[in-house]
């Protein structure tokens, strides 16, 4: 699917954002507003991102990528002080991977300027950095450790840039052996402990994938399917136990939801393992395999509990903030337990336990010092009856400067995909718009992930349509609150969403008064015929859901907005990057074209160094003054 990168498109802070409709604010109203500060893009922007939590071999540091410097790159958090080191100092942004089991050196990965042809690095001990799969055209991947921890496992498109095979590479000279040829355009999802087995993942379509075991003992033998049902269903690997006993595979076969299955490789027995009345989104287990960590999608927010299977208890954690925990990883000793904790008001920040201990240290606070979290906003989950009576939810942001008598403009947000889904958890983008008077709702249309097969295929092949009418009905629901203005609502969104906005704008033109597009398709013909070859082992899927440009061109044409920009006649903004690989420069480029012939107002904000997304944070502070000026002026 196209995959949305989450973009911080917060809003750059001015007093104008509040003072357009302060002539209407009543005394007690303007005692609130006065009761908490507007800040600005570069105050959200100072707020640190944080991700990674794999700890050094001897358990004293936390390897973290961070974009504090202006673009995301690795430092070692050192878990008695909380001191951060910092690894690398590169201008694309650089993501962690992990250790080496017995020494310093870090592996990790980095694409160029955006363009998602992301290589696998080693960083040597004394800082020096090898690229292990060089190549214009090369796109690769880590794979594990083997048993024996002499070799790691890669997956690359060396050989063919449609096909990922698997290779095997000597951990001290770092040669590579092919040791599973991809011919048959599967998708290798686990390599087992012991390295004996591969499970692998086939896709027939987005309703149903194959899941297969290949025994690396024995090539020749035909692959092992595990994927048991007759009807249509789709399958994943989660993990493999320590001894090669079973394999866990997530799979919606048995319900409307994903749940965790668990099967044994001997005797061919397939069991029930975690069932919830939501998706398993998550399984994976710690070194030894004691502990089990399991993340469950429940209504928009991921909730993650630890069990130890030596005692079949859940671990409980020392009294902590208010938040959501996420990034659960052991140190090899499995005596610490590093974490994130994130909620609607507090981004990520790592924390460390020594398991079993009474208390929990937090090594990072990420939060800019200038911003009081009093002055940001929590979520409330929200659900309202869409045209043809199917409930919708969404996740709904009130500001503090609405009320029944000071209505404030408000976005109805999309989210990427299609299938993505709005969470909730901290967002800047989110935060900023809100912090100056923008209500957010950020509506999970049919088609969303989360809540179950059937909701998502519902929009299959009705995109622009269905799908639409559960935005439009978004906006008809914020029109029935109180603190909302009904006549200032727009739309927003990225990649399916900003494709969700130009379709709002062209196909439902008098139902929002702007529109602000980022990285979103606009011509599906092409998009289709023009996706990355890296993705060919699930053009069948993105056939499913949308359709195949060889045969469903008409409708694909019918529901994509360049074909019908004369009709759109609001605002509209478009931000693009130059080097999206998922949706093309020209798309925008066209899109702008068209829309200003009709003597719209139309603004085009083009980064040269971005792909499908933003990776550099002086480009999302830009990016956030473009927004609001825009807003400001036509909202």
């Amino acid at each position: 699917m196209l995959k949305h990168t989450l973009i911080a498109c917060g809003l750059i802070a001015t007093l104008s954002a509040c003072s357009q409709y302060q002539g209407q604010t009543s005394t007690s109203t303007q005692q609130q507003v006065a009761d908490f500060e507007t800040y600005s893009a570069q105050d959200f922007y100072d707020t640190t991102s944080i991700s990674g939590s794999a700890f050094s071999p001897d358990g004293s540091k936390i390897l973290v990528t961070s974009d504090e410097s202006g673009i995301f790159n690795l430092y070692a958090i050192d878990v008695a002080s909380g001191n951060k080191t910092q690894l690398t100092n590169a201008t694309d942004s650089t993501y962690p991977v992990r250790y080496f089991p017995n020494d310093e050196r870090i592996l990790f990965t980095r694409d160029s300027g955006g363009n998602e042809r992301f290589h696998l690095y080693v960083r040597l001990e004394n800082g020096e950095v090898k690229d292990l799969t060089p190549g214009d055209n090369t796109r690769a991947s880590f794979a594990g450790f083997s048993q024996d921890e002499k070799s790691f496992y890669i997956l690359s498109n060396q050989r063919d840039e449609r096909f990922m095979d698997l290779y095997k590479v000597d951990a001290q000279s770092y040669e590579s052996t092919l040791i599973y040829k991809n011919d048959n355009n599967l998708n290798v999802q686990q390599v087992s402990s012991t390295d004996r087995y591969v499970a692998l993942i086939r896709a027939q379509g987005n309703k149903d994938s194959d899941l297969f075991l290949l025994d690396l003992t024995a090539p020749e033998q035909p692959l092992i399917e595990i994927s048991n049902v007759e009807h249509a269903a789709n399958f994943s690997a989660s993990a493999f136990s320590q001894d090669d006993k079973y394999l866990y595979y997530g799979t919606d076969a048995h319900g409307e939801f994903y749940q965790n299955w668990r099967y044994n490789i001997n005797t061919g027995e397939h069991t029930p393992y975690i069932k919830k009345s939501w998706d398993v989104r998550f399984l994976y287990f710690s070194e030894s395999d004691r502990y089990r960590v399991v993340g469950v999608n429940e209504d928009a927010s991921i909730k993650v509990t630890v069990t130890d299977l030596k005692t079949q208890q859940k671990l409980e954690l020392p009294a902590l903030p208010e938040g959501s925990i996420k990034g659960v990883n052991f140190s090899q000793d499995e005596s610490q337990m590093a974490f994130y904790l994130n909620s609607d008001t507090s981004p990520n920040n790592l924390y460390v336990w020594q398991v079993g201990s009474k208390k929990v240290k937090q090594l990072t606070n990420t939060l800019n010092d200038e911003i009081n979290p009093e002055h940001l906003v929590e979520s409330s989950i929200v659900r309202f009856n869409s045209f043809d009576g199917l409930e919708i939810p969404g996740v709904l942001y009130k500001p503090k400067q609405a009320s029944s008598n000071n209505p404030v403009p408000a976005i109805v947000y999309v989210h990427g995909g299609p299938g993505g889904q709005s969470m909730t958890g901290y967002s800047p983008r989110v935060q900023h718009l809100v912090n100056h008077g923008y209500a957010i709702f950020a509506v999970n249309n049919r088609g969303s992930s989360g809540y179950g097969k059937t909701f998502f295929h519902l929009d299959d092949k009705r995109h622009g349509e269905d799908d639409l009418q559960d935005i439009v009905w978004g906006k008809k629901h914020l029109q029935t609150l109180d603190w909302v203005d009904p006549e200032r609502i727009g739309i927003m969104g990225g990649s399916y969403g900003g494709y969700m906005t130009a379709a709002a704008l062209a196909f439902q033109p008098d139902e929002f008064e702007l529109g602000i597009n980022v990285f979103g398709v606009t011509n599906w013909v092409r998009t289709l015929e023009s996706i990355p070859p890296w993705w060919e082992a699930y053009r069948q899927s993105l056939y499913d859901e949308l359709g195949d440009p060889a045969t469903d061109k008409e409708r694909l044409t019918r529901i994509s907005p360049l074909f019908h920009a004369s009709n759109i006649k609001k605002p509209l903004m478009v931000v693009q990057g130059a080097n999206d690989p998922r949706v093309l420069q020209v798309e925008s480029d066209e899109l702008v074209e068209a829309v200003r012939a009709n003597g719209v107002p139309v603004e085009y904000v083009l980064f040269e160094d971005e792909g499908h997304g933003f990776s550099k944070k002086e480009n999302r502070i830009e990016a956030s003054q473009a927004y609001l000026e825009f807003l400001n002026k036509y909202l």
